[in-house]
């Protein structure tokens, strides 16, 4: 059996199962995984290494104790956190986040995103667009799921797109294809026995709901090596021939060619690698891995400092040609207990973002990778009678980096209580746009054809931030 780092990968996906390589229910059909592949490849994609590392804060991170400190606000705004000096003059974050301050040039502070629809997924983080639009035809397909679309090619040992989300945005489907179809879906490897998310009980009663279709294994089954499943291959090419030669559209050879690609990726020794975490250089891996265990009781949905080992795996995967990957760190779902708990999470975002920042550039790497951390909406400036921030939708924050950006600036600014955006309002289709811009592509002027033929533009109402730019 193919396994990745020591373990058998499973790949999931609530839509279909044609998402799904199973080589070993190979039969006369081919490899139904096939499908993810026959994307329409766009012209002019040639060799181009950039790529976004998109990390969601599961749950809607605080602004106010993160990015946007108020120290002038009374404490049961501010809360009992301090703030402190960063590396550009002027500019304050929270007491707990010192590795980013001491590199604040490296990042763009966005603390006036604006358009949040308060739903606990990630998917406006990964389209720009609320969930609702479109959604009679299939929805709105996810960035990573546009770009399989326009970017794949035959030749790719590597997915286009890899989904290494957990908890919401991974029980609600956020990485979903929308209207280009199930066969535009994400790459999911299941990172559980890596990374431990315990999901809150109602969204273990979705899982279940969804049924066994939404976690199906992505590994050759028993028995099956890789030369029995190339020789299967060729068998049904050789089966084919004669349906081949008569079909004068070429699409029997396209099959073919997407059917051998599906295998490439299955058995590509560069892509599985990239998975193994064990054969990544010890000092590099304890670079990613926080010294800290944190304040007290962890809260049960959260994660620990393994977590930030994440930004280290996207980092491979897109060293092996992945040119998207989203992943999440939880839980910033605070209703109850925030200071406790942000001093607990708060320190692992910021160590593993120092880590894939200073890894990056020291690869020669940063300029053409694009990271943004983010969440679905803000906290509440109030602190509630339970010592937690609740949803507030009104104004939030994301961090940037890389891309080829102008970095070391803060884009926007808040009332004296982080509630209300005051200038320079940025939209999450503002930011999407912005990530589309960084891989070379106009977000404006490109469309993809929906469900019924109409062109659909990238985003809608979104502009690259031109201060970045």
């Amino acid at each position: 059996m193919l396994t990745f780092l020591g373990k058998p990968v499973r790949h999931c996906d609530g839509v279909s199962r044609r998402t799904f390589l199973r080589a070993g229910a190979l039969g006369m059909g081919g490899l139904t995984f096939a499908d993810v592949l026959r994307a329409e490849q766009a012209g002019g994609r040639g060799s181009s290494s950039k790529a976004i590392i998109n990390i969601h804060l599961d749950g809607g991170p605080a602004q106010m104790d993160m990015i946007d400190p108020k120290p002038d606000a009374p404490r049961e705004i501010r809360g009992d956190l301090g703030s402190i000096r960063t590396s550009i003059p002027g500019l304050h974050l929270s007491e707990l986040m010192p590795k980013v301050a001491s590199m604040a040039e490296k990042f763009v502070f966005i603390r006036s995103l604006v358009g949040s629809e308060e739903q606990h997924h990630a998917f406006q983080c990964l389209s720009g667009f609320e969930e609702k639009d479109l959604s009679g035809i299939g929805g709105r397909p996810a960035m990573g799921c546009v770009l399989a679309k326009l970017l794949a090619s035959a030749k790719d040992s590597a997915p286009i797109f890899i989904d290494l989300m957990q908890g919401r945005p991974f029980v609600r489907n956020s990485a979903r294809p929308g209207f280009l179809g199930a066969g535009y879906g994400p790459f999911r490897p299941d990172i559980s026995r890596l990374f431990h998310r315990e999901l809150e009980a109602g969204m273990k009663r979705e899982l279940a709901a969804l049924g066994a279709e939404h976690a199906l294994s992505l590994a050759l089954s028993e028995g099956i090596t890789v030369g029995r499943l190339a020789n299967r291959v060729e068998l049904l090419s050789n089966l084919d021939r004669l349906r081949r030669e008569a079909d004068r559209s070429g699409e029997m050879e396209a099959m073919d060619r997407y059917t051998r690609q599906a295998m490439g990726i299955l058995t590509s020794g560069k892509f599985a690698e990239a998975m193994n975490l064990s054969r990544e250089d010890p000092r590099v891996v304890a670079r990613y891995t926080p010294p800290f265990k944190g304040p007290g009781e962890i809260f049960h949905t959260s994660e620990g400092v393994e977590a930030a080992q994440k930004l280290l795996l996207a980092r491979r995967l897109v060293e092996a040609g992945v040119r998207c990957v989203t992943l999440s760190i939880s839980d910033f779902d605070t209703h109850t207990d925030n200071l406790p708990r942000m001093r607990q999470i708060v320190p692992i975002v910021d160590h593993a973002l120092h880590a894939l920042i200073v890894d990056l550039e020291e690869r020669g790497m940063l300029g053409d990778v694009s990271v943004v951390a983010w969440g679905e909406f803000g906290r509440s400036p109030r602190i509630n009678a339970e010592g937690g921030r609740d949803h507030w939708p009104r104004v939030g924050m994301a961090l940037m980096a890389g891309g080829g950006m102008r970095t070391g600036q803060v884009i926007g600014s808040t009332d004296r209580y982080a509630g209300e955006a005051t200038s320079r309002p940025v939209h999450f289709q503002d930011v999407i746009a912005t990530l589309y811009h960084n891989l070379g592509l106009d977000a404006r002027a490109i469309t993809v054809a929906d469900t019924t033929g109409r062109p659909q533009y990238l985003v809608t109402t979104g502009q690259p931030i031109k201060e970045v730019l």
